[in-house]
């Protein structure tokens, strides 16, 4: 990203952050940004498309979290899996940006939460193909077809942990951590 786009997508960050989604107005990204409102326009189109890039970026933080989370623990699939989803847990709790979505989408309409849930497609593509390349290292002889379902499901619970979480993060980790297990160890072959 060039340092225009970069500050503009920080600049709508902030601002959502501070008033949510809603709030945000393309005039006030581009002054605090400092650049003009056009170039906001010509960089992302339409606020959809801003939304898209500000998704975008913080898909990828959270993705190289877990890539990082799964490569510590190597082959061993419980603490693997339990590093990446309490990471993620945890990093999406205290993320500000990720409060902003949940709360302004339950005071009223909120043009970010789909990446979140009905649009998601980002967050569940980048961290399943994350989950996929880890079981290939670690799982090779694998049933490919299983570890998608796998990968799939584990993403998918975690992100409906994130958008309505229903009990402390290292409880809910642990939790998912053993499903993790059940789910790629049954999609390779007995040892």
């Amino acid at each position: 990203m060039g340092d225009a786009r970069n500050a503009i997508v920080e600049a709508a960050r902030a601002q959502t952050v501070a008033c949510g989604w809603d709030g945000v107005r393309m005039g006030a990204v581009a002054r605090a940004a400092g650049v003009s409102r056009q170039t906001v326009y010509n960089e992302f189109g339409t606020k959809a498309g801003l939304a898209e890039a500000l998704a975008r970026r913080e898909v990828d933080r959270f993705v190289g979290d877990v890539r990082a989370a799964l490569g510590e623990h190597g082959a061993d699939v419980r603490a693997a899996a339990y590093a990446a989803i309490r990471r993620t847990l945890a990093a999406a709790a205290d993320n500000p940006l990720v409060k902003a979505i949940l709360t302004s989408a339950r005071g009223g309409s909120d043009e970010l939460l789909p990446y979140l849930t009905t649009r998601s497609e980002l967050v569940l593509t980048e961290s399943t193909a994350a989950l996929l390349e880890w079981a290939g290292c670690h799982l090779p002889d694998a049933d490919p077809a299983a570890q998608a379902f796998a990968a799939d499901s584990v993403v998918r619970l975690v992100v409906s942990h994130i958008v309505l979480p229903r009990a402390p993060v290292d409880e809910t980790a642990g939790k998912l951590a053993d499903l993790a297990v059940h789910l790629f160890l049954a999609a390779a072959p007995p040892r």
